[in-house]
């Protein structure tokens, strides 16, 4: 007999890739574009719309087909599904800007390679309802999106004195050139994932704290 599916829709299910397994600064997943387009915050936000973007369309339509693709070629299937919605992102972002496509370079087809995609495929899209894969597909995004905007607000208002193209400091700020270089975006993940390591034991403590005190 079949596993019944679970189809039931919880805040858990949407807020899983917000926090308690954002894909960056939790699971380290999708690094080459988080390191490699964030020394802005334009290119990290239009980065991270496109992943969502991939990522929805392609956990809607597994899911869909989910009991027709054959197991035996389901990885191969997942990569032409999401390469399809990855050749429709790249020719609208050249169609819009050729700036933008320019910045973004390779990284955007590099989105078919990406694990958290190819990840949410396999281990939630094809074993759920469309809906549930969707609410949980558009959790993960915009925690993916948040994290490449966190990376990207930081290196450019340090690495040029701006913010989306408006110039904040005038023309005496001296900028952090090594913002907008490789080694910047190591230097900001890390930062970053300081911060949050730290509030995730500050939460633990802080909910242990309780517990101790009724001994």
């Amino acid at each position: 007999m079949a596993k019944k599916e679970n189809s039931t829709i919880t805040w858990d299910t949407f807020s899983e890739g917000l926090w308690r397994n954002n894909p960056v600064f939790v699971m380290l997943l999708g690094m080459c574009p988080v390191l490699a387009v964030t020394n802005s915050a334009i290119n990290a936000l239009a980065m991270g719309l496109a992943t969502t973007f991939v990522l929805l369309a392609s956990g809607t339509l597994i899911s869909l087909l989910r009991h027709s693709i054959p197991k035996q070629v389901r990885i191969a299937t997942y990569i032409v599904i999401i390469a399809t919605f990855v050749t429709i992102v790249d020719y609208t972002i050249q169609a819009i800007s050729l700036d933008l496509y320019n910045a973004l370079g390779a990284f955007i087809q590099l989105i078919v390679v990406n694990c958290m995609i190819l990840g949410r495929a396999e281990a939630y899209a094809s074993r759920n309802r469309p809906l549930k894969a969707v609410v949980n597909a558009l959790g993960m995004g915009i925690g993916f999106t948040f994290a490449l905007l966190c990376l990207g607000v930081v290196r450019e208002i340090l690495g040029a004195g701006s913010l989306f193209g408006f110039d904040l400091f005038g023309p005496r700020f001296e900028p952090w050139v090594v913002m907008v270089l490789p080694a910047g975006g190591f230097l900001v993940l890390g930062a970053w994932l300081l911060l949050f390591e730290w509030l995730k034991q500050r939460k633990e403590r802080t909910e242990l704290e309780p517990a101790a005190e009724t001994r």
